[in-house]
């Protein structure tokens, strides 16, 4: 794989990531832009302890462009110049244009209160988002890319993993792809986001929390011990390889959920061997085939995938790179809405069962 970084004409990074006989990046971005710059804050919820990013820039983000006009396309000859500057490429990444968080947040100078309430601490939104472009042809997706690619995109998520983990104050570093209107997607082009987190985000908080738990209660792994139990139980296993298991977890949240974990305890994808890469891109192809076909007479289902790995930092030996795949379709044309219970009170009702889930994921192999 070659890596080639440059620079888009408003000074955000670009790096293409190329796995063919691709000719030298040299394209330069003939766009006219203002520099980047970014008023991203984090403002602290007293109520429940969690830190609120506020990214109001984000109002302005591209949303559902026509065919043809797509930002993360290549830069085709008589076609508009995009946020690619090259006329193809394999994989590339580029600092998101409308941030959530940024380094350049830092420049700010913002009081350490809103208002000068110490209820109300507040910081810059500092760390970085990043946009991930599987391939150049729009019309593909993660599932369709092949074996190859999806190998590349696994060595892209470590190699990012690693740079943004040096970032200054980051916590948790976050790979993850949208895909479908119905999520909320606003470009239909493949693509995935990677969040380089100033803070620990509530889930990991969670994670952490009951690892610790555990790990205090029966000196085990957690993650570990839920791995060789649902092994144990076995009916809701999907895929079984030699160092990845998927299976449905015992207590899903969302009415299609599937988790992926390695069978070694391994924090993040720059751990990961080149055997445990290769399988991984196998089952993960696996998977969102099978997702594709879960429901009958959908043919691109809505799904998050989200890597979750291992916080930065004293908590690290708790956590383990892992796979959460879900989709908010609950049937074809039904959508799994989260009102007053999931949104207004973080208490989840599941419209299935787990083991019925994981029965239809064996079905469609």
């Amino acid at each position: 794989m070659r890596k080639t970084v440059t620079t888009l004409a408003d000074g955000r990074r670009l790096i293409y990531f190329d796995d063919s006989d691709a000719p030298p990046r040299t394209a330069r971005d003939p766009r006219v832009l203002p520099p980047a710059t970014s008023q991203s804050q984090l403002r602290y919820d007293v109520l429940t302890g969690e830190w609120i990013a506020i990214a109001a820039q984000r109002m302005d983000r591209t949303y559902l462009p026509p065919a043809g006009d797509s930002p993360l396309a290549p830069t085709r000859p008589g076609g508009p110049a995009t946020e690619i500057p090259a006329a193809d490429y394999d994989v590339v990444v580029f600092e998101n244009r409308f941030p959530s968080l940024s380094e350049r947040a830092g420049d700010q100078d913002l009081p350490p209160y809103l208002d000068g309430e110490p209820l109300w601490p507040l910081r810059p939104g500092t760390g970085c988002c990043e946009v991930v472009c599987f391939t150049s042809d729009p019309h593909a997706s993660f599932a369709t890319i092949g074996h190859r690619r999806a190998r590349t995109v696994i060595d892209v998520w470590a190699d990012r993993t690693a740079e943004l983990s040096t970032l200054p104050d980051v916590a948790q570093v976050f790979c993850f792809e949208n895909r479908g209107r119905q999520i909320g997607v606003t470009l239909t082009h493949p693509h995935g986001q990677i969040y380089a987190y100033p803070y620990l985000p509530p889930r990991t908080e969670a994670v952490m929390r009951q690892a610790r738990r555990h790990r205090a209660a029966t000196g085990g792994d957690l993650f570990a011990d839920v791995l060789e139990a649902e092994r144990r139980a076995g009916h809701r296993i999907v895929v079984a390889g030699q160092r990845w298991t998927a299976f449905v977890p015992a207590a899903a949240r969302w009415p299609m959920e599937v988790h992926l974990l390695p069978h070694r305890a391994v924090a993040d994808f720059t751990e990961l061997t080149d055997d445990e890469r290769d399988e991984l891109a196998t089952v993960y192809l696996d998977l969102l085939a099978r997702v594709d076909r879960f429901f009958d007479g959908v043919d691109e289902t809505p799904y998050v995938a989200a890597w979750h790995q291992a916080p930065l930092g004293p908590q690290r030996e708790l956590g383990r790179l892992h796979l959460q795949l879900f989709s908010v379709m609950r049937a074809p044309g039904r959508l799994k809405y989260l009102a007053g219970s999931e949104s207004g009170m973080g208490a989840w009702i599941n419209d299935t069962t787990p083991e019925r889930i994981a029965e239809r994921f064996r079905e469609i192999r």
